[in-house]
């Protein structure tokens, strides 16, 4: 699926905002509305991307293309309970929280080992968002739920030797978009 006209938008601000960041390495998900978003920022000079498959959105299987009221309604659950569906077994034909943190975890740690001390831009999606939040955080992946993670968001994480510091979530710096 294509980003959007507003998403297109987005993307633009976006890089904008960024291009007056320190972004020392970027990787990103191979899924083309990642790339899409990404497009602008890499025009300006920024550093190449890394891709990762291993970034790609969680399988949502038999939820794939369905708004989470589609979902809820066949599936019987409430809406806000989606990720607890995700940890517990997975959505059905889908991936486990299990096997999507087995995907994600080295994937990232890969990516601070490289990087220490570095800013880093990851480009992915709020599912992965929401596991490396897990993952840094060292909370489960059901409690991430409490975070909103809008499309082309911000969130920044400063890594310290014993802690994770949350400096942004969810920043939006093209809100005001019309």
């Amino acid at each position: 699926m294509n980003l959007s006209a507003r998403g297109r938008k987005q993307a633009v601000t976006l890089a904008g905002y960024l291009r007056g960041k320190t972004i020392d390495a970027i990787y990103a998900s191979p899924m083309k509305r990642v790339q899409q978003t990404l497009a602008p920022l890499l025009k300006n000079g920024a550093p190449a991307q890394t891709i990762m498959p291993a970034l790609r959105e969680v399988d949502f299987g038999d939820w794939t293309g369905l708004g989470w009221e589609a979902v809820s309604e066949r599936f019987g659950f409430s809406v806000y309970e989606w990720l607890d569906q995700i940890e517990l077994k997975g959505a059905p034909n889908g991936e486990t929280g299990k096997v999507f943190r087995d995907r994600v975890e080295p994937c990232l740690l890969e990516i601070i080992r490289r990087h220490r001390g570095q800013n880093v831009a990851v480009f992915c999606h709020g599912g992965v968002i929401r596991m490396i939040l897990s993952i840094l955080l060292h909370m489960p992946l059901p409690k991430t739920n409490q975070f909103e993670i809008e499309y082309t968001s911000i969130t920044q994480v400063a890594l310290y030797p014993h802690v994770a510091e949350v400096e942004l979530l969810n920043f939006t710096p093209w809100r005001d978009l019309t």
